[in-house]
């Protein structure tokens, strides 16, 4: 087979402007980014408020491998079956983050006959919207040190300044620092990952611009030497942070390798933030399309929980169906007890495929179920895939009357994905129960609680002395009624990586509690988890380099 890069070079792409009026989107609309790329100003939805929102889909998975399952892949993949049948589509997935790129997983525009192209620009810098999140989130931190400097007039308290700056690049020697304001003060700073920020979850979640100002004024910053709340709108900085994601707001509009739409838009980490493409995105896909198939971050009790507990909740949104996605080697990996690197694990086996690796898949079913949704199973078919393990695995999921289907969307385009395709379109036909996890009238205690014992399987959790003061401290401010949005690893269903398969018996530790007020809702770090990712010993950057006609290549 062609290798990816081969297979995009060869497509002949839409023009941007002839794929949106496909949409039916009027000129006024489009904000052309070159020939095969172009924002959808928000407005749009405005206009398109009378119409019937189409069917929302969302594509999760099992407990990925470290290479990942596919879901991007699959997403794509399931759009363009569905045009295939000759319904309206559009596909909504997050914008690549360069840390993965350069890192160990790559790019995440889908792979072989289901791309989203133009792939290096998209990879890349894109249309500018993570340069713009960056450049937001560290404007503030440059105003808050700015205004200690020059006298500190709200009296902020250097030590419980909450506002880390971020970087789009991993680099773990930010993780800690100390910073020196012209000898007038010094402190401890730290760099999150810009998928990890704050501003990139306000981008997410806001409706409009408007709703994207508001948002930004609410962000709580750091507490003066009363003790008392600085919120951003103190420094007076709301309008310029605003006017810097002034078109970031707005979708990205680009096409799969067969002509589907696709909005590429928003790119939080669904192992420390939100996990999910915007909500405008969303929303005005399901004004524009019958179909709408979004992905979301790692596994059913990461991405898919806050799919579903915040962004289904903020957007008024009721999905219609799920895909969860499987793969033999994931299957595999949770199956044996070989730690968690899927490359230790044996190529060839069912036994461990079958016992323990459904065990696994099994949980995630119930996660979806506890949320009252339809759903099917998609195993993903990888090169190395035999027939005989593909079938065991479909029989051992018959058996248990679960919908599972064999999906080649990677080798075969959308006729890889026509009968799974035509299976959705009847689950969007049944009548569904959803409903979220908790009510945010919960504690924040029992909110984290019900996530742990619902989808994690634990027995509960436990909080360090850190925690209980940041969560005393929350609830005393009337931040109590907001949702939660748990970082941990996607390792394992537990927040403890080496507990592969279907823990049980153990309780996720909470570490810290923090803010997000802005976005509108809370982060809960649990386990040992990282805020800003380092580099593997070799990471794909060295692989990469452009050729004497300016192609990037070694993607």
């Amino acid at each position: 087979m062609k290798t990816d890069t081969a297979i995009a070079r060869s497509i002949k792409l839409i023009p941007i402007e002839t794929l949106a009026k496909k949409l039916h989107v009027h000129p006024k609309y489009i904000i052309p980014y070159g020939r095969h790329t172009a924002k959808i100003k928000s407005g749009l939805l405005k206009d398109l408020a009378h119409k019937k929102d189409g069917k929302l889909i969302l594509v999760t998975s099992m407990s990925p491998t470290s290479a990942g399952e596919g879901k991007t892949t699959l997403t794509i993949g399931m759009a363009q079956a569905l045009k295939l049948l000759n319904k309206k589509v559009i596909a909504c997935i997050r914008q690549p983050s360069l840390g993965p790129y350069f890192g160990v997983k790559g790019g995440a525009t889908g792979s072989g006959y289901s791309q989203v192209l133009p792939v290096e620009d998209i990879t890349l810098h894109f249309t500018g919207d993570d340069h713009a999140i960056v450049s937001a989130h560290n404007l503030i931190s440059s105003i808050i040190d700015n205004h200690i400097y020059h006298g500190n007039k709200l009296r902020i308290n250097p030590d419980r300044i909450l506002w880390k700056r971020v970087s789009d690049i991993n680099d773990r020697t930010l993780r800690k620092i100390k910073i020196d304001l012209g000898g007038k003060c010094e402190r401890q700073e730290e760099f999150y990952i810009s998928a990890a920020s704050e501003i990139m979850s306000i981008l997410c979640l806001s409706k409009n611009l408007k709703d994207l100002a508001r948002r930004v004024e609410k962000i709580l910053l750091a507490f003066d030497n009363n003790g008392r709340t600085v919120l951003l709108k103190d420094l007076k900085i709301q309008g310029a942070v605003t006017a810097l994601l002034k078109s970031a707001i707005h979708p990205n509009l680009v096409q799969s390798v067969e002509g589907a739409p696709v909005f590429v838009h928003g790119g939080p980490f669904g192992n420390v933030s939100l996990g999910c493409s915007s909500l405008v995105a969303t929303k005005m896909a399901l004004k524009l399309a019958d179909y709408v198939i979004t992905e979301a971050g790692f596994a059913t009790e990461l991405g898919a929980e806050k799919f579903f507990d915040i962004k289904c909740r903020v957007g008024n949104l009721i999905p219609s169906a799920v895909v969860i996605v499987a793969t033999l080697k994931a299957l595999r990996l949770y199956g044996h007890s070989l730690g968690t690197d899927f490359k230790s694990v044996p190529k060839r086996g069912l036994d461990g495929l079958l016992a323990g690796g459904l065990k696994n898949l099994e949980k995630h079913i119930e996660n979806i179920q506890r949320f009252g949704l339809p759903f099917l199973v998609a195993i993903n078919r990888f090169q190395d895939d035999t027939e005989d393990e593909l079938k065991a695995a479909i029989t051992a999921l018959e058996h248990k009357s679960i919908p599972a289907f064999i999906v080649d969307v990677r080798n075969k385009g959308g006729k890889g994905g026509l009968d799974t395709a035509k299976e959705l379109m009847k689950l969007c036909k049944a009548k569904n129960n959803f409903d979220y996890l908790y009510s945010l009238k919960m504690s924040i205690k029992e909110k984290i609680a019900a996530i742990a014992k619902e989808m994690y399987g634990a027995d509960g959790a436990v909080f360090t002395k850190e925690a209980a003061e940041n969560i005393k401290t929350l609830e005393n401010l009337s931040y109590k009624n907001l949702p939660v949005c748990i970082a941990k690893t996607p390792k394992s269903i537990s927040d403890n990586p080496e507990l592969i398969g279907r823990p049980e018996g153990f309780n996720i530790s909470v570490q810290r509690v923090m803010p997000a007020v802005g976005a509108g809702f809370l982060v809960v770090l649990c386990g040992k988890i990282l805020l800003m990712p380092g580099f593997p010993e070799h990471p794909l950057a060295e692989r990469i380099d452009v050729d004497k006609a300016g192609n990037i290549i070694g993607l």
